[in-house]
């Protein structure tokens, strides 16, 4: 994943949304326990001016509460919610029945007549609470007289409220998470689109289907687009012109070549026999050397800039039929065993010369026969050409395809045709087999 932009994107959103999606629950639990600490503060408030307005004073100045709030929670022994009426003056005390035998323990402290003061209390059976409390003055038959009137509720309220609050968003947090990594990944697949685009674009190229990038790509991708097509463009001037300078310098020595074998002529009329054998033996090798290296400037640089795929069958009839005319090949048996439609994914011209190198070789060397059998393995074409001919030593099997070697000084040519069969392997990536049979002879194996 790590080398994957995929893979990246993916662990980015995925830590993105779980993280955006803790805060956003932390931000709402805590805007939730706000609201309900609010809501308390309002209860409170109203159970206080609900108290002070029913408040009384008796004949003999003492407070008293005809009217008490019927809340069942005041009436329940800790029921949680309780109220309390202090006259600090008469040291006079009104409470709730659910504080029972307890009361709340009010600060002692100065405050604003008519404010509301809130803070945090113990409570009965070791509880805390949320309380308020108003200090009123109220005209008492004796004179103003300062009221504090107070009531309370137990802090778990809210600890519980916030607790069932969280335990109901995980699921729609859990969907909410789920949905926006699809949509991630949904975006993902639409975004890097552009760029599978160009991926196939370069395999078509690949497959020689194509020779530049085409088609409809966003503009962060243009520019990476028109340099891949000049690139593309470049490499091609380059090979056309490298192609096209050693078929010059090729071209250009064959003139020479041609005076050098008319001049072979010439001595061989005027008897010097044994100089113009010599002069026709080293035109014929340099000859050879031309031919060779002009066919290497048209073998494809890579398997990636053949100009197409080539026909197996098609490619060994092509090159069997004129084998065949040539005086060597005209007296030996073929036997040619190749399905149609096997396509390799080489040049041409490129398995011409490959195929045309290893039979000429087998031609030459060959007895009486020559067997041609092609099959698929693997889905991989298989190519096994056999001869009938001496075979080779161990010894030369392991250099028959090094540039210059000869197994045999005495038959002609130039130990060169196998070696560009050689190049041509390195530059397809191919796998070359070559063994002898038992029977005598030498056999090919070639995996493409």
């Amino acid at each position: 994943m790590r080398k994957s932009i995929r893979g990246r994107f993916l662990l980015v959103s995925v830590m993105s949304v779980i993280l955006a999606l803790i805060m956003a629950s932390f931000v709402l639990l805590n805007l939730f326990t706000l609201n309900v600490e609010r809501r308390i503060d309002e209860e409170l408030t109203g159970h206080i001016n609900n108290i002070a307005g029913t408040l009384r004073f008796a004949a003999d100045g003492d407070i008293e509460l005809p009217d008490r709030p019927i809340e069942r929670r005041f009436n329940e022994p800790y029921g949680g919610l309780y109220w309390q009426v202090e006259d600090d003056l008469r040291n006079k005390q009104l409470r709730s029945a659910s504080l029972w035998d307890t009361s709340l323990p009010l600060p002692d402290d100065d405050q604003e007549a008519g404010s509301i003061h809130r803070y945090h209390l113990a409570g009965p059976e070791g509880s805390e609470l949320i309380a308020q409390e108003r200090k009123i003055v109220f005209a008492a038959p004796d004179g103003k007289r300062a009221i504090r009137v107070a009531a309370a509720i137990d802090a778990s309220v809210v600890s519980k409220a916030r607790r069932t609050f969280m335990f109901d968003i995980i699921p729609y947090m859990v969907a909410l998470a789920v949905f926006l990594i699809a949509a991630s990944l949904a975006q993902l697949s639409y975004g890097l689109r552009p760029i599978l685009s160009v991926s196939e674009g370069l395999e078509r190229i690949r497959a020689r289907k194509a020779d530049r990038l085409s088609g409809s790509f966003p503009k962060e991708l243009q520019t990476v687009v028109d340099a891949v097509n000049r690139l593309l463009e470049a490499q091609a001037q380059l090979i056309s012109r490298a192609r096209t300078r050693a078929a010059d310098l090729a071209h250009g020595l064959k003139s020479p070549l041609t005076v050098l074998f008319n001049d072979a002529a010439t001595l061989r009329e005027r008897g010097e026999v044994d100089i113009a054998d010599e002069l026709v033996h080293l035109a014929d090798v340099m000859k050879s050397h031309v031919d060779s290296e002009l066919t290497r400037s048209r073998i494809a640089g890579s398997a990636a800039l053949r100009s197409t795929d080539a026909d197996l069958a098609s490619s060994l009839n092509m090159i069997v039929r004129t084998l065949r005319r040539t005086p060597s090949g005209e007296k030996l048996s073929w036997s040619i065993d190749v399905a149609d439609g096997i396509a390799i994914e080489m040049d041409p011209n490129d398995l011409q010369e490959l195929l045309g190198n290893i039979l000429d070789n087998a031609v030459k060397w060959s007895r009486s026969a020559i067997r041609i059998k092609a099959h698929l393995q693997d889905l991989r074409a298989v190519l096994i050409i056999e001869d009938d001919g001496p075979g080779a030593s161990p010894e030369g099997l392991s250099k028959i395809m090094e540039r210059g070697i000869r197994l045999d000084l005495k038959t002609p040519g130039t130990g060169i045709g196998l070696a560009i069969v050689g190049d041509i392997v390195d530059v397809y990536d191919l796998s070359i087999d070559i063994q002898n049979i038992d029977s005598g002879g030498l056999r090919i194996i070639i995996r493409f």
